[in-house]
């Protein structure tokens, strides 16, 4: 082997990236992570194939994908589709506004955080899916009980990071804004809400997934119609492709709303790469 050969590779390595070429590498997606999730699929459809998965445990991959074909066909599963969002977007503004309005008092205010955190704290604690039977008594078993649960498990993380975030302020800045005779308006409007938005984008993350597994659980409740129906409806004729669909959905519903706070996270929170 000659001494040209056992230098290419190292000038190869050392040879310098260009802006442009780096920034395109960083936007290509990462086929790696594909790997574990396309081989766990492949080994459940060999084990449905050789019989060491019943289809009456569940389904494989390939009867799943026919059945969500099939539903979208027939117009059931966008159907559900839009009555699960709909519930789950009522009750996450619901819970929202809840929660950040409660974090907002309580962090700004010392009395605030005297007589709201204290009853706040002890309704968290609370497992919220035990209040179930309370919320059909409260409110029937229609459309209420679906979204009072949701906004009661979406105001709570949104609370604790929005609360957290106020309360952590850098009390320099706080300073700053006072030596420089800025009004509690401006230095709410400027300094506070400003770096507690952090915080809050991560209460919201946290909150969304918090809401699709409220609506999971409340679907259960006597529903006539969204994902939950067809899955419990599915349960009664043993189609277990047909309950996978359903969790799919969720599971995709899930990751679209993350992926979208995170876009919003990456937007409001440019200062940060800074």
């Amino acid at each position: 082997m000659s001494i040209s050969t056992l230098g290419a590779p190292a000038r190869a390595e050392s040879a310098p990236i260009s802006p442009p070429e780096r920034k395109r590498r960083r936007r290509l997606p990462d086929l790696r992570r594909w790997i574990s999730p396309l081989a766990i699929v492949a080994l459940w459809q060999i084990a449905c194939e050789t019989g060491l998965l019943p289809p009456d445990k569940l389904s494989s991959p390939w009867t799943v994908l026919r059945a969500g074909v099939e539903l979208a066909g027939t117009g059931e599963l966008g159907d559900a589709f839009v009555v699960s969002t709909t519930r789950v977007g009522i009750g996450f503004a619901i819970g929202a506004a809840i929660g950040v309005a409660l974090g907002i008092v309580a962090g700004l205010s010392r009395w605030g955080n005297y007589l709201v955190d204290p009853p706040v704290q002890m309704l968290r604690t609370l497992p919220f899916l035990g209040l179930i039977p309370l919320f059909i008594l409260w409110f029937g078993i229609g459309e209420e009980p679906k979204i009072a649960l949701v906004a009661l498990g979406v105001a709570f993380p949104l609370y604790l990071n929005v609360h957290s975030g106020i309360r952590n302020v850098d009390s320099h800045l706080v300073e700053a804004t006072t030596a420089l005779g800025y009004t509690r308006t401006e230095r709410l409007v400027h300094v506070v809400l400003p770096s507690a938005l952090p915080n809050t984008l991560v209460g919201l993350r946290q909150s969304l997934g918090v809401a699709w597994l409220s609506l999971i659980v409340g679907e259960q409740v006597n529903a006539s119609s969204g994902l939950g129906y067809l899955i419990n409806n599915a349960r009664e004729f043993l189609r277990t492709d047909v309950i996978v669909v359903g969790l799919v959905v969720y599971a995709a519903l899930g990751l679209a709303t993350d992926a979208i706070v995170r876009l919003v996270e990456r937007r409001a929170l440019r200062w940060r790469a800074a």
